[in-house]
């Protein structure tokens, strides 16, 4: 095993992939050096000496600037590395991308719905319109588990806060997350449950579903029936007969809408679980399938990558928008904008956002970018696509599903158990994560560091989320574990 990387020629420092010891003599190349001081995995440790107010560079990028002097063999954290963040950026499109070259396409067995669109999962979801159902919603969930038969995956609620006492942009999120969820392919079967007198009740709510088919989305206002719980379970029988209709067919993976997420990452995530996530997206979308990369706040920093491989100057331009939108958001909410990364983020190796970002960012592998959305937007273009979505794990995997992914593969070096609206697949930046918490791991990137090259664990991953498409369950599925969560930008009334 690999005790140190430097991860590209330009850089000033290298990450100590296990603990080092403080008088371990590393050699980079040609260069011998001797460590100063203990550099706990995934932290940094500075192979040439770095005046103070000099770039440190990682990734062949600076990741911010030496607060102080910094000799070689000396430990790089946030003692003396300081970011070099600016709210004042002026952005030029440059591009520089290559096409992906084209390969064979093959298939995996999903559900082609009416409408023409395909799911990975035959499930039947209740859907509160606000959270004053949400007890209903749960009870109706548990009640319906005996219609779980035959080629049903399961019957979940979806319980969340939302839906009333809402203005604005947030009352528009709800409604349009509420919106997207409904007409996701991997439900063969939706019940809406309204309250009645919530703003976002379930007249209200229709204009955003649009065009439906009434034997897959059924309407039930608890206010307006006598006994809701008899009513909701007879609607979920009618759901459960049309869902029952459906089979597994053979469908080509360019069908296929993979979101791309990270969260509780360590210093390893951006050596092994995120390029082994960028891998696979190439992969996907080379066989002319989809992925997309959120998480706005943590392209800070890298976003010029990202601005770049646009295919256009007009999704440039998106690009742009997008990235200062956010920045807006923080500044009228009078936050900084550059405050990040989190208190783990930093435990496990990462010093500042640049960092981050630079890290996160692998997950886009090397396509270029096909489409920029907003949030809430559904995707309509193949290809590597971003979406803007904040870093909050929950909002943000729940807009990705909303989005239209059949599956979220999700990089962590600290471990979650959350899950989102789809099948969440967690992938582990170093095996010790892998082997402590496999009740929660789906797939470990720490081999990366062992005995497996980039390309054959992309392979085995890109394999293994075809089998998750074709009905594999992972972990957080086994667990029982969903979750979904809206973007709150605004005042609760």
């Amino acid at each position: 095993m690999q005790e140190y990387i430097k991860i590209h020629k330009s850089d000033n420092v290298a990450v100590a992939l296990k603990e080092l010891q403080a008088g371990t003599g590393i050699k980079i190349g040609e260069k011998d050096i001797l460590l100063s001081q203990t550099i706990p995995a995934g932290h940094k440790f500075a192979i040439r000496d770095i005046d103070a107010g000099g770039q440190v560079i990682k990734y062949g990028y600076p990741i911010g600037t030496a607060a102080s002097n910094i000799s070689s063999g000396s430990f790089i954290h946030t003692h003396n590395l300081m970011t070099a963040l600016s709210n004042n950026i002026t952005y030029e499109y440059k591009p520089d991308y290559t096409e992906l070259k084209t390969m064979e396409k093959i298939y995996f067995n999903g559900y082609r719905r009416e409408d023409t669109k395909v799911g990975i999962r035959n499930e039947i979801w209740i859907i509160p319109t606000v959270g004053c159902v949400n007890s209903v919603a749960s009870a109706l969930e548990k009640q319906a588990a005996t219609l779980i038969t035959g080629n049903i995956d399961n019957i979940l609620a979806f319980t969340h806060p939302y839906g009333c006492s809402q203005m604005g942009e947030d009352q528009e999120y709800t409604r349009t997350i509420l919106a997207d969820l409904i007409r996701h392919p991997n439900a063969g079967g939706v019940l809406v449950l309204g309250l009645g007198c919530e703003n976002s009740n379930i007249e209200e709510l229709k204009p955003y579903i649009g065009t439906y088919d009434e034997k897959r989305v059924k309407f039930l206002t608890c206010q307006e029936t006598e006994d809701e719980m008899e009513a909701g379970f007879a609607l979920l029988e009618e759901l459960a007969a049309y869902a029952h209709t459906f089979q597994r067919e053979k469908i080509s993976v360019d069908e296929l809408i993979i979101g791309l997420k990270c969260g509780g990452s360590d210093g390893l995530s951006g050596i092994t679980a995120n390029p082994l996530a960028g891998a696979f997206s190439d992969i996907l979308i080379s066989r002319g399938g989809t992925t997309i990369l959120t998480e706005v706040p943590e392209m800070f920093g890298a976003e010029t990558i990202l601005m770049n491989r646009c295919r256009s100057e007009k999704l440039f331009e998106k690009t742009v928008a997008m990235i200062q939108d956010f920045k807006e958001y923080y500044i009228n909410n009078n936050q900084t904008i550059y405050e990040n990364p989190s208190p783990g983020n930093k435990k496990g190796g990462i010093s500042t956002l640049e960092d981050k970002s630079l890290g996160c960012t692998q997950k886009s592998g090397s396509a270029p970018v096909a489409d920029v959305l907003a949030y809430g937007e559904m995707v309509r273009t193949k290809g590597l696509n971003l979406l803007s979505a904040p870093g909050n794990d929950l909002v943000a995997a729940t807009a990705l599903a909303a989005a239209g992914a059949h599956i979220v593969l999700f990089t962590t070096g600290r471990g979650t158990p959350f899950a989102s609206p789809v099948p969440t697949v967690k992938i582990a930046s170093n095996t010790a994560l892998y082997e402590k918490k496999k009740n929660w791991i789906d797939f470990n990137a720490g081999i990366l560091m062992e005995d497996k090259g980039k390309d054959e664990l992309a392979e085995e991953l890109f394999m293994y989320c075809l089998n998750v498409a074709s009905g594999e369950l992972v972990k957080s599925e086994k667990a029982g574990f969903h979750d979904m969560a809206v973007f709150k930008k605004g005042v609760t009334l």
